[in-house]
């Protein structure tokens, strides 16, 4: 029942922006929502060639710009390396595992966030937020 929800609030997201639903946009939403590790485009490609061998790189790149533009998932950047993809739309901050490269989701409570846009210029607002953590996981010995 949630994958139904799921997917009438992408046929509804991608028709608001003139676009259809189609099978490849709904299995590359459904593996973001699924996973929720931050992919990139090649890591999506390669977990749904494995059941739909006939995908093309170029339609999941098409699968995510679409996504993208309609609101349902969001790009994140870190520095140069590939754009990655999270379908979680709550303000919210990433930590970056450089061991890993492991990328983790840090919920921001309303009331930092509201401090956060008081630091702006006089006269400025931000569209979003974008903060990421970088740093190792603990271990017993740091722990």
């Amino acid at each position: 029942m949630i994958a139904d929800a799921h997917s009438m609030d992408l046929s509804q997201k991608l028709a608001d922006s003139g676009l259809r639903a189609t099978p490849q946009r709904e299995l590359v939403y459904q593996l973001l929502l699924a996973e929720r590790n931050h992919p990139t485009a090649e890591e999506v490609f390669q977990r749904i060639k494995a059941s739909s061998p006939h995908i093309s790189l170029a339609t999941i790149y098409n699968c995510l710009e679409a996504l993208v533009g309609c609101g349902l998932v969001k790009p994140v950047h870190f520095e140069r390396a590939p754009t990655r993809y999270c379908p979680n739309l709550t303000e919210h901050a990433h930590f970056h595992d450089a061991d890993t490269g492991r990328i983790l989701d840090i919920d921001l409570p309303a009331p930092l966030i509201a401090e956060l846009r008081k630091l702006l210029p006089p006269g400025y607002s931000a569209d979003s937020i974008e903060l990421t953590f970088r740093g190792h996981a603990a271990t017993k010995a740091n722990a």
